[in-house]
């Protein structure tokens, strides 16, 4: 396992900085600094009051945390900090449920997942190479 240096800069004093819960975990869990309430189908913008300092070649990716997805219907929108920014990290989540979620300061809100960045060449072709999938779509594979 890889480990890298990143440098955070709190912007107000009562910001929990970003943590893994375990040990050899993906992501870095991210908490709320306030206490709202997110209605049905509402998107809402989290100030997490932190900058990062995130090494050259490396960019850092916002998820879902897994319960607050699956358990509360919570998505986040968006996602892509790259290593070049400096201001602050904001997180937007959408309530795609039924009922209201309310979030207390403190409570994990997202993750953040600190990823090498591979550049790629994009080649035109006339054509690709066959593969056993093709062009098929949806269901292409089976149930």
């Amino acid at each position: 396992m890889k480990k890298i240096n990143i440098k955070i800069k709190k912007l107000y004093n009562d910001v929990i900085t970003p943590t893994y819960a375990l040990d050899g975990d993906a992501g870095l869990d991210i908490f709320s600094r306030e206490d709202i309430i997110i209605e049905p189908m509402e998107r809402y913008n989290f100030q997490t009051g932190f900058a990062l300092e995130i090494p050259e070649g490396y960019c850092a990716l916002i998820w879902d945390k897994s319960g607050v997805s699956m358990k509360r219907g919570l998505k986040v929108m968006g996602g892509v900090f790259e290593y070049t920014y400096r201001g602050e990290y904001s997180i937007c989540l959408l309530n795609t449920g039924k009922e209201a979620q309310e979030f207390k300061k403190g409570d994990k809100i997202a993750q953040i997942l600190i990823q090498p960045i591979i550049t790629a060449n994009i080649v035109e072709a006339d054509i690709l190479s066959e593969t056993k999938r093709g062009s098929g779509k949806w269901g292409s594979t089976g149930k």
